[in-house]
Order: C-alpha cells, then sequence, then structure tokens
C-alpha cells in the first residue's frame, strides 16, 4: 500500500490528507529506497548531476521576536550579537564572486536597525556590483509594501520558512505575537509581487506528528513554492526548547524525497543542519533529491555567533575552504557544484 502511495505522489503530483499521513507514518526501508529512487529520477530529469551553491551571508544575529526553538531569540541574553556593515557585506559578495557564487543570500533575524532604507541600499548596492548573481533574501516577515520596494531594488528571491502549517502546532512553537496566518500571508505576497519565493519547515520539531507533515504538504501543494527548504530540528541550549528530543536525518531525509515527487522542479537545499547531526547528512540529502546547497561566506569572527541550533559545523572554516570542501563531497557521491545562478526551471522574473 505504502508504495502505491508513492506511485501515485509520482503520477499525480499530490494525495489526500489521510493518504498522507498513511504514507509518512508507515514508511519503512523497502518504501524509502524505492522513494530515493523516484526522486533521483526526477532530480536527475529535470537538473542532471548539477548541485546549485549559494553563498550564505548571516548579516546580523539581532531579532526582535522570541520563537522557542531559536539561538539567537530576543531572550536568549547570553548570545555574542553583532551586526555586518554594509561594507563588509560586499567584501563577502566580492569573495564568494571569486569563488564562483553566482547567488547570494542575505540571512538574518528580524533587525530594526536595518531599516528599509539601508535594506534598499544594500541590495542594489550588490546588485550593481554583480548584475549576472541572483539575490536572496531571508529576513522574516515585513509588509507588502517592503517586500514589493526590495524586489524592485533587486532581490530575486525570498526565502521564509513557515516552519509549520498547522495553527495550534505553530502556536506551540512561537510566542503570541506571532501567527501561522500572517505567516502565510507574507509567502503568498511574495509570490504575488513576483520573487522565486522559498519556504520550509522543520522536521521533528517538538510535539509534531504525521497528521502536522501532512499539513505541511498541503500548504506546500497550495503555495506552490519554487524553493523549500526543510532540516531536523535541533535543539539550542539557551531555548526552552534546550532538552527536547532532536527530528532524525532518516525522517529529513523521507520528506526531501516526498518534496520531489510532489513538485518534481523544485530547488531543494540539503541543508547545514543534515550535516549537523550526520556527518554525511548532505551527501544523504542531495541523493534524497535534494539539488542545493549553501555554504557561508560569512566572515569567521562572527559564523560561531550565528547560531540557530546548537554544533553547527563549519564555523571555523573559510569560505574557500567551504566551498573546496563540498565541491569534493558532491565530486564523491557523483554530483557537480555548478557555477550558475541556479534558477527555478521556467522561471521568468517580470521586471
Amino acid at each position: 500500500m505504502i508504495l502505491e502511495l508513492i506511485d501515485k505522489l509520482e503520477k499525480q503530483h499530490q494525495l489526500t490528507r489521510e493518504e498522507w499521513i498513511r504514507l509518512i507514518a508507515g514508511r519503512d526501508e523497502e518504501s524509502t529506497a524505492y522513494l530515493f529512487e523516484k526522486a533521483r529520477y526526477w532530480q536527475h530529469k529535470y537538473f542532471g548531476n548539477q548541485v546549485y551553491s549559494r553563498g550564505l551571508i548571516e548579516f546580523t544575529n539581532y531579532c526582535k521576536n522570541d520563537c522557542y526553538y531559536c539561538g539567537i531569540r530576543r531572550s536568549n541574553r547570553k548570545a555574542e550579537r553583532y551586526r555586518l556593515t554594509k561594507e563588509q557585506i560586499l567584501e563577502c559578495c566580492k569573495t564568494g564572486y571569486t569563488l564562483g557564487f553566482r547567488t547570494f543570500v542575505l540571512q538574518g533575524g528580524e533587525d530594526g536597525w536595518f531599516t528599509q532604507e539601508k535594506l534598499e541600499d544594500i541590495v542594489s548596492s550588490i546588485k550593481e556590483c554583480y548584475p549576472d548573481c541572483a539575490l536572496t533574501l531571508s529576513i522574516g516577515e515585513r509588509s507588502f509594501e517592503s517586500y514589493k520596494r526590495l524586489f524592485e531594488a533587486g532581490a530575486d528571491r525570498y526565502l521564509l520558512r513557515h516552519e509549520t502549517a498547522e495553527n495550534n502546532h505553530y502556536r506551540k512553537l512561537h510566542p503570541p505575537e506571532l501567527s501561522p496566518e500572517n505567516r502565510k500571508q507574507c509567502l503568498r505576497n511574495l509570490k504575488e509581487i513576483g520573487y522565486q519565493t522559498g519556504t520550509g519547515f522543520m522536521v521533528g520539531s517538538p510535539g509534531q506528528t504525521p497528521e502536522q507533515l501532512a499539513e505541511d504538504m498541503m500548504f506546500i501543494h497550495e503555495l506552490q513554492p519554487h524553493m523549500v527548504g526543510i532540516g531536523p530540528f535541533v535543539p539550542h541550549h539557551e531555548t526552552p526548547f534546550a532538552k527536547e528530543k532532536g527530528g532524525t536525518v532518516e525522517l529529513t531525509l523521507f520528506m526531501i524525497g516526498l518534496l520531489r515527487l510532489m513538485q518534481p522542479k523544485l530547488l531543494l537545499p540539503s541543508t547545514t543542519a543534515l550535516g549537523t547531526i550526520d556527518p554525511l547528512g548532505r551527501e544523504k540529502g542531495i541523493r534524497a533529491g535534494a539539488n542545493v546547497v549553501m555554504p557561508n561566506l560569512s566572515p569567521t569572527t562572527v559564523r560561531k555567533k550565528y547560531e540557530l541550533y546548537d554544533n553547527k559545523i563549519c564555523t571555523g572554516d573559510e569560505a574557500a575552504e567551504c566551498r573546496m570542501c563540498l565541491n569534493r563531497r558532491m565530486e564523491g557521491i557523483g554530483y557537480e557544484l555548478v557555477t550558475d545562478r541556479g534558477d527555478y526551471p521556467d522561471y521568468n522574473k517580470n521586471k
């Protein structure tokens, strides 16, 4: 029955809520191997053996929010806070460009010090210096107007993980001032404006059930994003969830395979969190159907400070080391790390 559900998903690219629950709850070694084989078929159909690399620049770890799982949450008084200057950000881009990166990901907490004007200036400066590169922003919930102006300044993509699509579960992970309704509306706004839009969720977050994972898949099918970033929940010692059990590599990989079958053209990262809980986690993610990796371009002086969860890898490596290490890792499993913007197939930015 589980194999039949995988066949149905491959053919129709969608399941009912009950079918999702049955598939996720009933997975075993046989169905997992079957799923990964099919996921690799679609991965190779649209992307060959190419893996896209994104240069990640973590430019601020200040955040006004207090999400219960996050190491840079407002209430963590032990976090060593920092902000990169515009000049430092451009220097990261320069280093990355020389190494072959053609997508930069500007990621940070929701930090009011970076006003709309400052962000627009940074975005337009990056695009002016590197017009052949794509720029992804991952800076949280903002107004429609703010997103629109950042898009007009030159941002191409936006990553805003919904974290969990089921309302009650969302409220268990977030403080009252954050709402799942607003999160989802932000994602719809981003798509309407014209961004290549990315969402995603944690796997194995406290209290998560197959029913809630089914809601995630239903929401992603409804949204039809261009990118989906998922990773295992990894606890951070200075959060309310410090003693909670972390997510597993096994379930994370299974969800990556399901996402590839549901939306075959998706840009799917094999995340740092996967590599954190398994030395071969990122390779396993690619073999399960992912096709994106995100090496860190942030200055080594700040990498340990951007600690969303415990034991994050590559915090001491120079950008070139990260790039070369990942290159060897991808080659080791028969894939090629390419110099390419790596846009969503068939995507046209109407500017």
